[in-house]
C-alpha cells in the first residue's frame, strides 16, 4: 500500500513476508501447489510481489488472486493480494482480503491499518477510524498509522460539523443510509 513510508512496501520491520518452502508453515504458499491452470503457487506469489513493487499493481492482484484461490488460507498470500488490490484501487475487495486476515489474527497492526485505508477509501469513515485506532495503539512508533488515523477522524468531525450546519440537506440521508 503507497500509504506507508514504505511506497508500497508493508511497514514492518524485516523484509517482505515470503512464503517458505511447503511443509515448513502452515499460513504460507505451498511450493508444490499449482493453481487450476498448473501454476506454482509460490510462483504467482513471487511474481506478484514483483510486479506490485514495480508498481503493476493491478497485473499483481490478478497473479495474487490466483495463488490465493490456490492457498486460501495463506495470509502472506491474502496480504499481498490485500496490498496489491488496494494500490489497484479495489478498494472494497482489499477490505475483504484485510478483514480474513483481522478476523484470523486481530492482533495482526499491519492488517488492521490496511483495513482501517480500505474503509476510508469505500466512504466508510467511522468502521476505518475503528480500525486505525487499533492499528495505532498497538504500534504507536508508526507515525502513518496515527496520521491515517488523524485524517480520518478529521473527515468524521468535518461531516459531524456539515450535518448540524445543513440539518435539511438532502444529501444527508444518502451519506448516513
Amino acid at each position: 500500500m503507497s500509504q506507508g513510508p514504505a511506497g508500497g512496501q508493508d511497514s514492518r520491520p524485516g523484509p517482505e513476508p515470503a512464503a517458505p518452502a511447503a511443509g515448513h508453515d502452515p499460513e504460507a504458499a505451498d511450493t508444490g501447489e499449482a493453481d487450476p491452470a498448473g501454476h506454482d503457487t509460490y510462483d504467482l506469489y513471487q511474481r506478484g510481489l514483483e510486479l506490485l513493487g514495480r508498481g503493476s499493481a493491478a497485473a499483481a492482484a490478478q497473479l495474487l488472486e490466483r495463488a490465493a484461490v490456490a492457498e486460501p488460507q495463506s495470509r502472506s498470500v491474502l496480504e499481498a493480494l490485500a496490498r496489491a488490490q488496494f494500490d489497484a484501487g479495489q478498494y472494497a475487495a482489499a477490505a475483504g482480503n484485510f478483514r480474513r486476515i483481522v478476523e484470523a489474527s486481530p492482533s495482526d497492526d499491519y492488517a488492521q491499518f490496511g483495513l482501517g485505508l480500505a474503509l476510508a477509501r469505500t466512504g466508510d469513515p467511522g468502521a476505518a477510524a475503528e480500525h486505525l485506532a487499533l492499528a495505532a495503539a498497538m504500534q504507536p512508533d508508526l507515525r502513518h498509522y496515527a496520521d491515517a488515523l488523524r485524517s480520518v477522524r478529521a473527515t468524521l468531525r468535518a461531516r459531524a460539523q456539515h450535518q448540524a450546519d445543513n440539518p435539511q440537506d438532502p444529501q444527508r440521508d444518502a451519506r448516513d443510509a
